[in-house]
């Protein structure tokens, strides 16, 4: 059954998007990079309240902070903000095609890219959609009764027990009722279930429930069950239904057509038609989903599908695993296998129905497909293959409230990540189709708005590099006109507006994320070792999650074996069993277009197919290695496993263990510690890796890129807040030979001379949220590579007396203080809700003409050092370290530092702004206190 459909050929698709036929001279496109490279934003349409002139005003602000590229995104409007009486436009009237043209046409002539989502809102949907167009739903309802008894009830009882717990509920929604079943609790075979379709269609049922206990199921159907989230009039109303063919059809060209015969050819203005995640509330129906199930697995589905389903809330996101009658062990098994073949079955109807549907549809308007191909019952990585643009997303925190750079949890995989789980399935796809440009909604924020910082926005973003993502797209920008009251139309994101203290800032960010990405869009992501997650199993114990946070894992340790093997030097791709059965075996190594993988871990995967096992058992006859994490495969996929299809994974599992050597089962840390863990078995089984590290860290996470001009690329970051981390990297000789190491500063545009020790190593200090670029290549001469020291001789501390200059940023006042001792403003009353540029003035008496350093030690907020009225750099990352070479002077100096705070603090002092309050101090999402100022300790030495 994985062959039906979905057998891949990995030269079908060309990366169009991605290669040009010239080769560009990578260090100018680094000093100057092409606005192509520079992060986008997503560009909320709020309520779709737009007007030209705003809309200009807005594309030159994005265009001034160095932003390359907006996605044009109607949604519904914010319900707290004033509105200021502007009208609202339907999507796809003709007044708001008009200004989707406008918006496209102006930025182009600003040199920007212009994206538009699919339709408003998630997932999408509108008022129009006729009822056998949208969006269905099965749900099941079980209630233990003990006999004898006559159960009377009425079907309506059965619909509002399980009326759908989704986001924003439809009012359409129309549920009938497709089977009412009786089992005895515990239930050991379908025998134990007696069937009650004679109830059906009475308005009041009487059953007579025999003597013992027993569970009686009604499996209710929901058409237009759920509504768009957040869609804006026009696009809002039901959810179109995703596994109709013809209905995803007909909407798309709906709106293309719409929009075409009104403004002419849609690639004339837009890049590429966007979908956010298939966050889909559920759905898990369609008219014919029982025939195609008979047809594809071959057997009838219904007599299980209410054993199958478990109780579900919002998203569809499973509340209750052991919803109903209890299940003898054997006959629990026998239902995980149907569930398998339910889900798998539900993700191949969504592929051909919707992906390929929607992938045909860009490619007839000749625009590029972009999309965050993930959701519930989609495939986490075959999805994303033939996108044009894949596209995952990483959160600034999301609801764990984990402090991203404060903690890099082994007990729970979220914890600490700013990327989410999916974007090494997403990275994946696009490496094994050659694509280079892998998108990112980045940086989302729903829970730290007016408190994200330019250093909290980079250093998530860094780690989402580490997960292979190669261009941000920021969430997000809200159309908000000058005039609103503050703090303006917000819906959502980081409060990327003008109003904010450090928009004025905003470019260093975007001129640090441009470099970075036109380096790795102009190469390949390398890896060596594949890892096959064990989801087929997951599918079949506990049903499709909804990604890309699912409410459960089985092997929850996946994501950090990977981040295992980056930390130890190393690099992995995801792959899965269709990817598998579709490589090649050449020379010891899983081939897959351009990929070769010599290494293949299989974590904690119990399920696989037979064929698959075999397509393994070449590879190890050939020379390549397989570690299966904590168990082997013991058994096959679906009911057909029972049909011979075990016996067969056993015996090709049995011929594996032949080859000791190759086929390896190693057991799992105990402790979740799989950094040491993985440091261990590298150094026994001699695992590839590229680079040494010598000091292995949580935080300290490194990738590699091979470049079309024959060069190699390494990126280095230590994720923690706080912490510095200081280790010697080693890397390999056929790296190294032949070649120069430099730095290639993201943050000046320039590149710096490495020596290596005679070991090819190199000694590396990254202070926190640091990062570092190392280029291998050809090039012979330049300035050597002299970081400014963060200590030296002859050191002043500066810790006490302070003149500091408070210029309230919304409230245009200005008060002077004096501090005796630097202190975090959160720390004081009389300063804990300060918003705005708090310059910090003192004077310096030098008696020399020695070159001297400045190290401001903590600085919550962006850090713009003068020196006698000259400005000598700006630090809104990392250590606060500032060469004054030739600022001062003998004798009397003045050192002026001007840090620009967040902004949270005063937004909760806001009490009567509703708005504020809403983000700041809406109950369960309260937002801490933030930190802000210079807290030192603050030193000046000679260098």
């Amino acid at each position: 059954m994985l062959g039906s459909t979905l057998f891949l050929d990995p030269k079908s698709t060309k990366a169009l998007t991605n290669l040009s036929a010239a080769k560009p001279d990578l260090f100018n496109l680094f000093r100057e990079p092409a606005s192509n490279y520079r992060p986008f934003v997503r560009w909320w349409w709020n309520g779709n309240k737009v007007k030209k002139a705003e809309i200009l005003r807005e594309l030159n602000l994005l265009k001034a902070a160095g932003i390359g590229g907006v996605e044009i995104n109607p949604i519904s409007f914010p319900s707290r903000a004033d509105d200021l009486g502007i009208p609202s436009l339907r999507w796809l009237s003709d007044e708001w095609i008009d200004l989707v043209k406008y918006a496209a046409e102006q930025a182009h002539e600003l040199g920007m890219t212009a994206d538009l989502i699919v339709g408003s809102g998630w997932p999408f949907g509108s008022e129009d959609l006729n009822e056998d167009e949208t969006a269905q739903v099965v749900l099941v309802y079980a209630e233990e009764i003990e006999g004898p008894t006559n159960y009377r009830t009425k079907p309506f009882h059965f619909f509002s027990a399980v009326d759908p717990g989704v986001t924003d509920k439809n009012a359409l929604r129309n549920p009938e009722l497709l089977s009412l079943k009786l089992a005895k609790n515990p239930i050991g075979s379908l025998a134990d279930v007696t069937d009650l379709s004679g109830e059906l269609g009475k308005e009041e049922m009487h059953i007579d429930i025999p003597e013992g206990k027993h569970v009686l199921y009604a499996l209710v159907k929901f058409n237009s069950f759920a509504s768009v989230i957040n869609g804006a009039p026009g696009a809002a109303g039901s959810i179109l239904n995703h596994m109709d063919r013809e209905a995803v059809n007909r909407y798309l060209h709906r709106m293309s057509d719409t929009m075409q015969q009104r403004i002419g050819p849609l690639k004339n203005y837009v890049r590429a038609l966007f979908t956010d995640s298939m966050e889909l509330e559920g759905s898990n129906w369609t008219a014919d989903f029982a025939a195609e199930f008979e047809k594809r697995c071959g057997y009838d589905m219904m007599p299980y599908l209410p054993l199958i389903l478990f109780k579900v809330g919002r998203l569809g996101a499973v509340v209750d695993e052991n919803y109903g009658a209890e299940k003898t062990a054997e006959f629990n098994e026998l239902l995980s296998r149907v569930r398998f073949d339910y889900e798998f079955t539900k993700a191949c109807i969504l592929k051909e129905r919707f992906t390929e549907t929607y992938l045909q549809w860009c490619r007839e308007l000749g625009v590029q497909s972009r999309a965050q191909a993930y959701g519930r019952g989609f495939f986490p990585l075959e999805s994303s293959l033939d996108y044009d643009i894949p596209e995952g997303e990483s959160w600034t925190t999301n609801y764990l409230r984990h402090k991203l750079g404060e903690e890099m949890s082994n007990e729970d995989y979220r914890r600490g990540r700013g990327y989410t789980m999916i974007d090494k399935y997403v990275s994946s796809a696009a490496h094994l189709k050659g694509k280079r440009v892998v998108s990112c909604e980045e940086m989302t924020n729903t829970y730290l708005v007016f408190n994200a910082t330019l250093e909290l926005l980079k250093r998530g973003s860094d780690q989402s590099v580490m997960a292979g993502i190669t261009h941000s797209i920021w969430h997000g920008f809200n159309y908000s006109p000058k005039e609103a009251p503050f703090p303006g139309w917000i819906q959502y994101g980081s409060y990327y507006s003008e109003k904010n203290n450090w928009w004025p800032y905003f470019r260093y960010l975007n001129d640090y994320k441009a470099r970075l990405s036109s380096q790795l869009q102009n190469g390949d992501y390398f890896a060596d070792i594949a890892i096959l997650p064990a989801n087929y199993d997951l599918w079949a114990n506990n049903g499709v999650q909804t990604d890309p946070f699912p409410e459960k894992l089985n092997v929850p340790y996946t994501s950090l074996l990977w981040e295992a093997i980056n930390k130890n030097g190393g690099s992995a791709d995801y792959i899965t069993e269709i990817i598998l059965d579709a490589c090649t075996v050449s020379g010891g190594k899983l081939c897959y277009g351009k990929r070769a993988y010599s290494v293949l871990f299989l974590p904690g995967v119990v399920s696989m197919a037979a064929a698959s096992l075999e397509k393994i058992y070449q590879f190890v006859q050939g020379g390549g290695r397989v570690y299966c994490v904590d168990r082997l495969p013991e058994k096959g996929l679906g009911l057909k496993g029972l049909d011979g299809e075990d016996e067969a994974v056993r015996q090709w599992v049995s011929r594996l263990q032949e080859f000791p050597q190759h086929f390896v089962r190693l057991d799992k840390p105990a402790d979740d510690d799989f950094l040491t863990w993985y440091t261990e078995i590298a150094h026994t089984y001699g695992l590839p890796s590229y680079l040494r590290i010598a000091e292995t860290n949580s935080y300290f996470m490194q990738i590699r890129y091979q470049r079309d001009d024959g060069s190699e690329l390494f990126f280095f970051q230590n994720a923690h807040r706080y912490d510095s981390h200081v280790t010697r990297v080693t890397f390999n000789e056929s790296i190294a030979k032949g070649r120069t190491c430099w730095v290639w500063d993201l943050e000046k545009g320039e590149r710096y001379l490495v020596t290596l020790d005679n070991d090819r190593s190199v000694r590396l200090d990254l202070g926190p949220s640091e990062s570092l670029m190392l280029v291998f290549d050809t090039h012979r001469k330049g300035l050597k590579w002299s970081p400014t020291p963060k200590e030296g001789e002859n050191t002043q501390t500066l810790n006490q007396d302070w003149e500091v200059v408070l210029q309230h940023g919304q409230e245009s006042t200005e008060q002077t203080i004096t501090l005796d001792t630097l202190v975090d403003f959160k720390d004081r009353d009389d300063l804990v809700h300060f918003s705005g540029t708090a310059v910090y003035r003192k004077n310096l008496q030098i008696s020399d003409t020695a070159t001297y350093a400045l190290n401001l030690g903590r600085v919550e907020g962006i850090a713009d050092v003068y020196v006698n009225g000259k400005q000598v750099g700006v630090k809104w990352f990392g250590r606060r370290l500032f060469d004054l070479s030739g600022a001062l002077k003998p004798g009397d100096n003045r050192l002026e530092v001007r840090v620009i705070t967040t902004m949270g603090n005063y937004l909760k002092s806001l009490t009567d702004n509703e708005s504020a309050q809403f983000w700041v101090n809406r109950p369960g999402r309260e937002q801490e206190l933030q930190s802000m100022g210079i807290i030192g300790p603050v030193t000046l030495y000679t260098i």
